[in-house]
């Protein structure tokens, strides 16, 4: 949501134009290695294997199951929208037997249907931040009754927005992506692997580019001799992914937490006044994300896509449409990064007063 073009941070402007040095320049490799221990108090995780992937949140999705599961393997997926579906994708390329545990779009997971969806699983895989309904799935519980199960959690858009807790949450393998609450561009996947599933690691899995085995060669060495080549890493983009977390971690977590809470009371609420209806219950609802339906009339006479159209053309604000089942019958607004800001909720809410007519 704007106004203006993009949720990133000053901060991490500035740093994408910083001059650009080579990859294993002695001050890049100091740069990438506080990048990683940034990421480590964001994830609130003391996991030594926690870096930044050259790609996006996908690349975190297929790097957290393509370097544990096997073909085979029977892999525990929860399923409330477009992203558990794709997790389910991921694992049966892999050749994995694919185990799915189904909620509604806009309504959370059953922890207790998801742990008791398989005897033994390999792995137990949630969305934490359903990007495609706007719905927060509970974490801790999955964590408590995982038993022998490595338990992979994509947190793309719940990363700086709400809480994460890894280690507390007893979370092996997370994920997320740069372009949501992290107010950076997209490009880079953070992940971050606990020593329990480290063991576990595949010692070759069918990615090479996503081979954690290699990239920790890569990462993980504290000289410039030390690090076994594997790719040349975005410096930009760690330069920019350094800066927005340096943003988060200054302002302090629970306060930009607490801005994000701020911001998604005052748009739903804002939203309910205009007499439109969220799709998820406020139980579950994400601050950052919210999903509201598209009313069955329109009294601009504009459908839904036209709407969408004239607040950006307009107004320069951007709202999603639907996806999936919920195409055409919801609007998605991400209020994120640096652009979760009340004076933009406003804008907003005001804008589509005016284009709705209310």
């Amino acid at each position: 949501m704007g106004p203006g073009p993009s949720n990133v941070y000053p901060e991490v402007t500035s740093a994408l134009v910083r001059p650009v040095i080579g990859h294993l320049d002695p001050s890049f490799l100091t740069v990438l290695d506080e990048t990683m221990e940034r990421l480590r108090q964001v994830f609130k995780t003391e996991n030594s294997l926690t870096l930044p992937l050259s790609g996006t949140g996908s690349a975190g999705m297929e790097a957290a199951l393509v370097n544990f599961v096997e073909p085979g393997d029977p892999v525990v997926v929860a399923v409330n929208g477009l992203f558990g579906e794709r997790m389910c994708e991921v694992a049966r390329r892999i050749g994995a037997e694919v185990v799915r545990v189904e909620a509604g779009w806009g309504t959370p997971v059953d922890p207790e249907a998801v742990l008791s969806a398989h005897d033994s699983p390999k792995v137990i895989a949630v969305v934490h931040a359903e990007t495609s309904t706007g719905v927060r799935n509970e974490i801790a519980p999955l964590g408590e009754g995982k038993k022998d199960a490595l338990l992979v959690v994509d947190t793309v858009t719940s990363l700086g927005g709400i809480e994460v807790a890894l280690d507390e949450w007893g979370v092996d393998i997370a994920y997320s992506g740069t372009q949501k609450c992290l107010g950076v561009p997209p490009g880079l996947s953070p992940i971050s692997v606990s020593k329990r599933a480290r063991d576990q690691l595949l010692p070759a899995p069918t990615s090479w580019y996503l081979d954690l085995n290699l990239l920790a060669k890569y990462m993980e060495s504290k000289s410039v001799a030390g690090r076994v080549y594997h790719h040349s890493a975005p410096v930009s983009m760690v330069f920019a992914l350094h800066a927005g977390l340096g943003v988060l971690l200054d302002d302090g977590l629970d306060e930009t937490w607490k801005r994000h809470l701020e911001c998604g009371r005052r748009l739903q609420d804002g939203l309910e006044a205009l007499g439109l209806r969220l799709l998820a219950d406020a139980s579950c609802r994400l601050p950052q994300l919210t999903t509201v339906e598209v009313p069955r009339t329109l009294s601009s006479g504009l459908d839904e896509a036209e709407c969408r159209r004239v607040l950006l053309d307009r107004y320069d604000i951007e709202i999603g449409s639907g996806v999936g089942p919920l195409a055409g019958k919801v609007w998605r607004i991400g209020c994120m990064g640096h652009t979760a800001r009340l004076k933009n909720v406003d804008a907003l809410l005001g804008a589509l007063a005016e284009v709705l007519r209310r």
